[in-house]
């Protein structure tokens, strides 16, 4: 067993029910509906190789996998550079604020590192204070509520 508290991996095809928990739980929180039929589609894209929109999920020390973020390169057409994007981001209640989160960003920014990404960005709702919280701990915030996370070079 890892002395670590947590694990990120891409999903497996073992993961698809506790992903559909979680995305679903996602969805709710920002009170948007997503039907059985979205729930597929976005699993088939995540699974899928080919498919630009990617996920990372984190596992705790037994192996339940407890949250999860989507991404995604996206152009750059001022900077002309390709970024990442977050898409979503979301941790299960009972493991908020004890590294599960800070473990998901950590491998996005090693995904960022290895494809070229000069910065993650992400949006998140005006009210969404406790999420805000932390990622104004790892981001800028940028006029438009949209953060853009440095992703510096290997030490």
């Amino acid at each position: 067993m890892s002395d670590q508290p947590y694990t990120v991996s891409a999903p497996e095809a073992a993961d698809r029910d506790r992903w559909r928990q979680l995305y679903r739980a996602y969805a709710d929180f920002y009170r948007e509906p997503v039907s059985d039929e979205q729930l597929d589609r976005v699993w088939s894209w995540l699974t899928d190789p080919a498919h630009d929109v990617k996920a990372l999920l984190v596992r705790d020390r037994t192996g339940r996998v407890v949250g999860l973020a989507h991404y995604r390169p996206y152009f750059r057409p001022l900077a002309a550079t390709v970024a990442g994007h977050l898409d979503d981001l979301f941790v299960e209640p009972a493991a908020r604020g004890t590294g599960a989160v800070d473990a998901l960003l950590d491998a996005l920014r090693t995904v960022a590192r290895r494809r070229g990404w000069a910065k993650i960005r992400w949006i998140t709702a005006d009210d969404n204070h406790r999420a805000r919280s932390k990622y104004d701990q790892v981001a800028e915030r940028t006029m438009w509520v949209v953060y853009d996370m440095p992703v510096p070079g290997p030490s």
